[in-house]
């Protein structure tokens, strides 16, 4: 989960703001998925949505820098150190 930006937090780098709206959207998609009531599944089912949504997060960040340059590296390690994606995750699609 990304940290909540408080005064004394470093802002974050220039280009952030053109990703930020996309993945306050992903947030939003996984406090629903993660509210969403697990009766009647089994455990790891309800883990599943949580899952999915981390990794199209994930790969989102990862399409921006590697794929479509869009993004700086400063951005892209923004995204990594405050939690937006998962550099393990990202380190085995590069192999």
């Amino acid at each position: 989960m990304p940290k909540i930006r408080h005064a004394r937090t470093k802002k974050p780098p220039e280009g952030f703001e053109d990703i930020e709206e996309t993945l306050q959207e992903f947030a939003r998609k996984m406090k629903d998925a993660e509210n969403e009531p697990h009766e009647g599944k089994r455990r790891v089912e309800s883990l599943w949505p949580i899952f999915r949504l981390h990794h199209q997060r994930s790969r989102y960040v990862y399409d921006l820098y590697y794929k479509r340059e869009a993004i700086s590296k400063e951005v892209y390690d923004y995204c990594l150190k405050n939690g937006y994606a998962d550099g393990n995750l990202i380190a085995k699609w590069k192999k």
